[in-house]
């Protein structure tokens, strides 16, 4: 390959990767910001009598599938290393995100009769999540981001250039077990919004759609994989 080809290669990987973690810290602050709502999806389907659904969960899940072929594609292109930086950048910009909040909230909004603009009471009900929701979410976001690095480059080891379902998907439903007692243990039990027992209850129905998503995400895996390598125009 001549010093051409190479520079080449070089600022594609370059605005590659710019564009890959601008997205990944993009969607993480989003699904962080937009957290505060549940929904409730219907029930995926069903076995006999038993029915999977339905599942009562936040909206910030909408984000998260980005995030999971996100951190697959800078594992795969940039290494363990790579992500782990970014894990930690992300989560940082996140506490940012939520201090900038904060003050936003401490400062009185100026009330104009008949206007749509929020209230006081309107915008501390939209952003004035708890504390230690706060705490946990982001906690559980650094947890399983370098967990799922670590088991990805594990059975990339273990297994090679094969099996990318293996790595990505394996990574991802381990990881996200973490994130989800994580998140529900120090932001709703330890502040004593959730019993244990309610905690035992809830944490596998949330796991479990996580995993279901984790599964479904793999074609898009595989999509990304090629695109990626067709954009920086590499082979196996």
């Amino acid at each position: 390959m001549e010093i051409g080809e190479v520079s080449s290669v070089n600022q594609r990987r370059q605005w590659l990767f710019v564009f890959l973690v601008g997205l990944f810290i993009t969607n993480a602050i989003t699904a962080e910001l937009i957290s505060n709502k549940l929904i409730e999806i219907p029930a995926l389907f069903s076995i006999g009598e038993t029915k999977f659904g339905p599942f009562t969960t936040i909206i910030g899940v909408i984000p998260w599938p980005v995030v999971f072929i996100l951190t697959d594609l800078l594992n795969e292109f940039y290494g363990e290393k790579v992500v782990r930086r970014v894990s930690w950048i992300t989560a940082i910009l996140i506490a940012y995100c939520f201090i900038i909040v904060s003050v936003a909230l401490a400062i009185p909004a100026k009330e104009i009769p008949n206007s749509s603009l929020a209230t006081d009471h309107e915008f501390h009900k939209v952003f004035g999540q708890a504390q230690m929701v706060i705490v946990g979410s982001i906690a559980a976001f650094l947890f399983s981001q370098l967990m799922d690095a670590t088991l990805f480059h594990w059975i990339k080891r273990k297994t090679g250039n094969k099996y990318i379902w293996m790595r990505s998907t394996g990574s991802t439903v381990i990881s996200q077990m973490v994130d989800t007692i994580v998140v529900l243990y120090i932001g709703f039990v330890l502040p004593g919004a959730l019993t244990f027992d309610q905690f035992l209850e809830i944490a596998p129905t949330n796991y479990f759609l996580k995993l279901i998503i984790a599964i479904l995400l793999t074609p898009m895996i595989y999509l990304g994989h090629y695109l990626v390598k067709r954009y920086l125009r590499v082979s196996e």
